[in-house]
């Protein structure tokens, strides 16, 4: 949110001796940003960047305020001055105002209907609009604009004459009943937007957004209502967006303007259109308040303070900041401190994190030493410890053979969700029906990429990104998941098996084993230390899908120095007929188990249900003979026999 602010108006709230180049310098250090500064005649006008959190800085009094907390700690003077306003009685109840009974539309409305004589606005008024980039239109809406910069509630005035019944009905639209807005244009409201009625139906204001074409301010008007409302702001940021109307007004209501500002902007009101419409009242000031904000306090220590910025900022130091912000501090016997935002900043002070970095940077971050705080302990950190540090690794191999990144949506269709749809987390809000729940596997949306790229002929695809598991509560589990998918003539389970151990070997892992799946689907299921780390699945494509949440906690960058064999190893290849069932990992296993000597293991060629295996038998203290070698083989094969029914050569 950006705002213009004439440096003459605002030097009636604040008195400063700063120069507007050094307030500008002082407010971009530790507040707003100030991203120009344009000379127009003597004056100064500043161009403001205001983030989101902060509707209070939208404002003259907003920023005059921050500038007396930021400016001292620059070292210079700066002295807040609000505008002295004369006190009203006020009703609470009134037939002019009346609300519907729910009681989520509407925080707080004040009103009051007055003489007034519509003419051109004096210069004072039009010339200082102008700076802040809104037009002159006429004394009475000048007025509204006026008080909308000065103090930073917007208002609005109806033509109280043009009410048809003197009334305003405060209520939800139904759907299907249109509005034409102030600048003519009509709309078809989808239900449920925050909308003021003239007592038989017809619909006078979109509240806290436009006002319609029916009520407003004409060359004929002599009579006003002056109307302030503060809605839910949720209501009307969806109305707003729904409608593509995006005016000041409705950008400053729906960030959650104050609604204690509405009686102080009200009579400021009532006071410029005494002077410069020669406004009168005729009715009582209505205050309708049935969503008071709730005051909240938070307590922080001076510990605390400390040791969060990095530096000792003295108590007089933290309160004087605090209390020029608007804060109300209330000491708790020297050690902390109870902090009450003013209401302006109930909506974004919520815990002691929030006071503290309020203290930081007022008090100016340039001000802190640019020095890490000693440590008395320090852990050893290696890269290997960082997770990335293994993803780029991985994704790095898996470039170098020839395959390609990809990164496809979280959200997916029922189509594309793996498994039944009620263990889905789904979105309330959908873009479109193609992305209505979170993934639970990479798998489908890299299958579903090689049919949009189905006139390419071999395709290696891979994606590294999280996936969602539903919990019974709150959040779901977010597993960050690695899958591949190999497309090409002749692929088989061998090719993904392959590239999954060239995986393992480059993260260090040594350890592992594939088991056959259990739920019919043709692949293997890699397994490391008893735990099921992922899969693969063949089908007409080969693909796998790898837990790396599970997985990398196995990497290791320790490397053994095994000194090379002085003596040959002697090498065997044994035919063998084997059932199916059994994989080559447990195969593998039993012949290592059955002595010391084997030295590796490879399988050579398969044939239906017939295997080779290549054994390399070696000690590393003395030549190998073969009478070394009978035992060991006799022990593999009896093994082979007992245990997998195997049959040799």
């Amino acid at each position: 949110m950006n705002i213009l602010i004439p440096n003459s108006w605002l030097k009636e709230f604040l008195e400063t001796d700063a120069t507007p180049q050094q307030f500008a310098d002082a407010m971009s250090l530790t507040s707003v940003s100030i991203e120009h500064m344009d000379k127009i005649g003597d004056d100064t006008v500043y161009d403001i960047e205001v983030t989101t959190n902060r509707p209070d800085l939208m404002s003259i009094q907003g920023i005059a305020r921050e500038a007396s907390a930021v400016l001292p700690e620059a070292g210079f003077k700066a002295i807040f001055k609000p505008h002295k306003l004369l006190t009203a009685s006020t009703t609470a109840k009134s037939p002019l105002i009346t609300i519907e009974s729910d009681p989520k539309l509407v925080n707080r409305i004040v009103a009051v209907v007055m003489d007034i004589e519509l003419g051109n606005s004096p210069e004072i008024l039009k010339e200082r609009l102008e700076k802040t980039g809104i037009r002159s239109l006429n004394n009475v809406v000048d007025v509204t604009n006026y008080i909308m910069r000065e103090v930073g509630h917007p208002s609005h005035v109806f033509d109280y004459d043009r009410l048809t019944t003197r009334q305003l009905h405060i209520r939800a639209s139904k759907r299907g009943e249109r509005i034409k807005t102030l600048d003519e244009k009509e709309f078809e409201l989808s239900g449920g937007d925050i909308v003021a009625d003239d007592g038989t139906g017809t619909i006078v204001d979109l509240l806290g957004i436009m006002g319609t074409a029916n009520s407003v301010v004409t060359d004929n008007t002599k009579r006003i209502l002056l109307f302030l409302d503060n809605n839910n702001p949720h209501l009307l940021r969806k109305t707003s967006m729904n409608l593509g109307i995006r005016t000041e007004a409705a950008v400053l209501n729906e960030k959650g303007a104050d609604p204690e500002l509405m009686l102080p902007t009200l009579l400021r009101g009532i006071e410029l259109l005494e002077k410069y419409a020669k406004g009168k009242v005729i009715s009582e000031i209505i205050d309708i308040y049935p969503n008071k904000p709730q005051q909240k306090s938070v307590i922080v220590s001076f510990a605390k303070i400390t040791s969060l910025i990095g530096i000792n900022i003295p108590e007089k130091t933290v309160v004087s900041i605090l209390e020029n912000l608007g804060f109300s501090i209330k000491k708790n016997n020297g050690r902390s401190i109870e902090v009450i935002p003013p209401s302006t900043r109930l909506n974004d002070i919520e815990i002691p994190e929030d006071i503290i970095e309020e203290i930081a940077r007022v008090y100016g971050y340039q001000k802190i030493p640019n020095l890490l705080p000693c440590s008395t302990s320090q852990s050893f950190y290696h890269q290997s410890q960082d997770q990335f540090y293994w993803i780029e690794r991985i994704k790095t191999a898996l470039c170098l053979w020839g395959f390609n990144e990809i990164y496809t949506y979280s959200m997916v269709s029922e189509e594309l969700f793996d498994g039944p749809v009620e263990d889905a987390v789904k979105l309330t809000n959908p873009l479109t029906e193609d992305h209505v729940y979170l993934r639970n596997s990479l798998t489908p949306s890299v299958i579903a990429t090689t049919y949009y790229n189905k006139t390419r002929g071999e395709q290696k695809l891979f994606e590294i990104a999280n996936v969602y598991i539903k919990k019974s509560s709150g959040l779901p589990d977010e597993n960050l998941r690695l899958a591949v998918l190999i497309k090409k003539d002749g692929v088989t389970f061998y090719d993904a098996k392959g590239i999954v151990e060239q995986l393992l070997s480059i993260l260090g892992i040594i350890e592992f084993s594939f088991t056959k799946k259990v739920d019919g689907i043709d692949g293997a299921v890699l397994v490391i230390q008893g735990t099921d780390i992922g899969q693969i699945e063949i089908g007409e494509d080969v693909t796998f899908e790898i837990d790396l949440g599970k997985l990398l906690p196995f990497a290791s960058d320790r490397k053994i120095y095994k000194e090379p064999a002085k003596y040959p190893p002697i090498i065997e290849d044994v035919r063998i007929e084997i059932s199916t069932v059994y994989t080559f990992s447990e195969i593998e296993k039993a012949i290592k188990d059955a002595s010391s000597l084997v030295h590796g293991v490879a399988l050579l060629d398969v044939y239906k249900n017939k295997k080779t295996f290549r054994i390399n038998f070696l000690d590393r203290t003395k030549n190998l003979t073969n009478e070394d070698i009978e035992p060991v083989r006799r022990a593999i094969f009896k093994t082979l026999e007992k245990n997998f029914s195997a049959k040799i050569g």
